[in-house]
């Protein structure tokens, strides 16, 4: 712990804002009003800084617990990228070649290949890892 860290200074902040662990919901959106309000600033003091690194350490400990994204099969990540580009079958007729092909895949019936993994990659510019 550096000096400025045990600071009078530091202490009377942390008194103030009384940062803990987060545990539920509403501390979290308290801890991010909190780091908001500090972001804000245009400068922040040595001990705010040392207050918003704290704040950012907390949230994102609950935030990792709490909001973990469970892996996505290669078609429900195809089905999510063509669901938020508003996308349908005959618009990926260009990566599998028949209405077929594109019905049994995202039926599950068939899987990808990896020319398909290319042509979807940079049709939607992600990585092929998305969809292996």
């Amino acid at each position: 712990m550096n000096a400025t860290a045990t600071s009078s200074a530091y202490r009377n902040l942390l008194a103030e804002v009384a940062p803990t662990a987060i545990h539920t919901e509403a501390e979290n959106e308290e801890a991010i009003a909190q780091l908001e309000c500090l972001t804000d600033k245009e400068r922040l003091t040595t001990e705010e800084a040392l207050l918003a690194e704290l704040l950012a350490v907390l949230i994102e400990d609950f935030e990792e617990k709490h909001y973990q994204l469970k892996p996505a099969t290669p078609v429900e990540a195809l089905t999510e990228l063509m669901a938020a580009r508003n996308l349908r079958q005959k618009d990926l007729l260009d990566v599998f070649g028949q209405k077929s092909i594109v019905s049994e895949v995202l039926q599950g019936k068939r899987s990808l290949t990896t020319e398909h993994i290319r042509k979807l990659s940079e049709k939607f510019h992600v990585s092929p890892a998305v969809f292996i």
